[in-house]
């Protein structure tokens, strides 16, 4: 973690033995339950954390409700909040101009990974979409300082907050509504990969896209061949990537505006697609799979990008029952010499789990798979070695041999 120059005056946490074993491997995370003293600190404080002999930590960011109570900031004394978040978000900007190329959309801050536990910043073209989901972050000297900063070193056209009515009454913060912080404009287009997209800031999932895998869309396109079936495509990501390189393409997803949208994006690409036509059709992936499968329909590439799983541990079971799924019937639709680019953003499931079910759906499909490229998240959304947490998309590519 980098270190900053919490005053004298700064309330004190009390950590367990156990919380300060999970300081000293690295990670920035004290949960509840390790928590030996906090009386009166006040939501969202600035504290100073110390283990149960009284050695100091650092200073870190206090929550009263979140089960985790404490994200670490500096392993030193902050005397200056503010002036340690423009440092912070002047770095995550440099970084991203360093890392991220041939896109104009990117996720800018991404909270502990970039060092501001609790904000979240995603830029398209010229407007900034920004997600508070931590009481520290949430108050008006940290929210006047993020926007002023983001406002004036990129100069956004707007600037928007994307608002999770669950993550804020679980924060215990107060309603607010998803709108616009700074501008007017609430609608652009934006490029990745050469691939443009529409952008509604009001509207979707998430803060507006899934920039998360734009480098899996790159990917996914230089293997694909032939027809090709994209299953939970949204708004057509991966779609548009592969009408690039196949002869027929299919997306398929649930949510008829997410289609909508998907269609009018093939639109601004016809050019660069030689006007070739996405097939866009609204149906149950398992269900739309199922039937595929048992009616022989073939295809040389299919790609798999359902929504998380498993958002807690609890539902793992189930969700490697879907996984194996959806993989199972792809296998047996892919012709030999067949692409499959399969994706879980489920953190409960780790890469290990991920491709022994992948292995398995293999076996049962009488398939052999090449495993081409084992990918995660795109570099705008880094990963600290020692927060597990911040790593969490997995997407593997794999050639059908037979």
């Amino acid at each position: 973690m980098p270190k900053a120059s919490v005053p004298a005056t700064s309330p004190t946490v009390k950590i367990s033995p156990r919380g300060a074993t999970r300081l000293k491997s690295g990670h920035v995370w004290v949960y509840r339950s390790d928590i030996v003293s906090a009386e009166g600190i006040a939501p969202g404080a600035m504290v100073t954390v110390v283990d149960h002999r009284g050695k100091p930590f650092g200073t870190a960011l206090y929550s009263s409700s979140s089960q985790i109570a404490i994200r670490m900031i500096s392993e030193e004394a902050v005397n200056d909040f503010p002036s340690l978040l423009r440092q912070r978000i002047a770095d995550a900007i440099a970084y991203r101009e360093r890392f991220v190329h041939n896109t104009d959309a990117y996720r800018l801050v991404f909270s502990e990974a970039d060092f501001l536990p609790g904000l979240i910043v995603d830029r398209y073209n010229d407007i900034l979409s920004l997600q508070i989901v931590t009481q520290a972050i949430d108050s008006d000297l940290v929210r006047d300082t993020v926007l002023s900063e983001l406002t004036d070193r990129l100069h956004p056209a707007s600037i928007l907050e994307r608002v999770d009515p669950r993550v804020r009454e679980l924060e215990t913060l107060p309603p607010r509504t998803s709108g616009l912080l700074h501008g007017e404009k609430t609608s652009t287009t934006f490029t990745m990969n050469g691939i443009q997209f529409h952008y509604d800031a009001l509207e979707g999932q998430k803060t507006g896209s899934f920039l998360d895998q734009r480098e899996n869309y790159f990917a996914a396109a230089h293997y694909a061949k032939g027809e090709a079936l994209d299953v939970f495509c949204y708004q057509g990501g991966f779609a548009l990537h592969l009408a690039l390189r196949c002869s027929q393409v299919t997306g398929v997803d649930s949510s008829r505006p997410a289609l909508e949208i998907a269609d009018q994006n093939a639109v601004l690409n016809q050019q660069k697609m030689h006007n070739k036509e996405i097939e866009w059709i609204e149906a149950n992936a398992f269900d739309l799979l199922k039937d595929y499968s048992s009616s022989d329909r073939h295809y040389d590439t299919i790609v798999l990008d359902p929504p998380a799983f498993a958002k807690s541990k609890r539902d793992l079971e189930a969700a490697m029952r879907g996984y194996k799924e959806l993989n199972l019937r792809a296998l047996k639709m892919l012709r030999p010499g067949g692409i499959l680019v399969t994706c879980s953003c489920s953190y409960h499931v780790s890469q290990a789990d991920f491709l022994e079910m992948l292995a398995a759906a293999a076996i049962d499909s009488h398939r052999t798979l090449r495993l081409l490229e084992v990918r995660g998240q795109s570099k705008d959304h880094p990963i600290l070695l020692n927060v597990p947490e911040t790593s969490y998309l997995k997407c593997v590519i794999a050639h059908v041999s037979h």
